[in-house]
């Protein structure tokens, strides 16, 4: 255990060098395909042929990212406080099965959301049904940007129904009923509350 906390002490001081000198995972949640990508170190030293100590800054540097969950942060813990074999299969197979707790986690908080709307918490069922790692990581990269843009479209269109609106709000929202995701999300948060202004 004082080992461990030490490892981690040191990696606290270390964070900023290893993140800024290595391809780290902090732009996000790494694809689980690519975990053990991720955690190996630059010189791509496959994981069973890491040393002692790579192994342990590998799974720091997970730790430290923003992005990783209790699931992950749990796991990432045991591993360090286990044997090099420990640390090897969590992260061969140990880190993505714990992204995944945390993917599910994070999906069930979306559909629990009252803002999520029909198209978002479709698609995340389907992702929870599937119930694979693979399944849950693509729903939280790409399919629910997707899914809260169908949604918004909706909201867009609701908008154009409404035969009180003013001109300028009609010209806006027929403009974005088309546009990119980005373009929608903007529009209803606040673009549309600019029209009149």
């Amino acid at each position: 255990m004082r080992r461990t906390r030490g490892a981690l002490a040191v990696a606290a001081a270390l964070t900023p060098v290893l993140l800024l000198a290595t391809p780290a995972v902090a732009a996000g949640p790494a694809p689980a395909a690519a975990a053990v990508t991720a955690a190996a170190p630059a010189d791509g030293t496959p994981v069973d042929e890491m040393s002692e100590e790579e192994l342990r800054i590998a799974i720091l540097r997970i730790m430290a990212d923003e992005d990783s969950g209790r699931g992950v942060k749990r796991e990432a813990n045991k591993a360090l406080d286990g044997t090099v074999e420990d640390m090897r299969a969590f992260l061969k197979t140990g880190y993505r099965l714990a992204q995944a707790e945390d993917d599910r986690v994070a999906i069930a908080r979306i559909i629990g959301d009252p803002d999520s709307g029909r198209g978002v918490k479709r698609e995340a069922g389907k992702a929870l049904d599937a119930n694979t790692p693979e399944a849950l990581r693509a729903f939280l990269e790409t399919g629910y940007r997707l899914a809260q843009a169908e949604d918004d479209r909706v909201a867009v269109a609701r908008i154009l129904a409404d035969p009180k609106i003013s001109p300028a709000l009609r010209a806006a929202a027929e403009d974005v009923i088309d546009g990119t995701p980005e373009e929608l999300r903007y529009f209803l948060e606040t673009g549309q509350y600019e029209v009149d202004g």
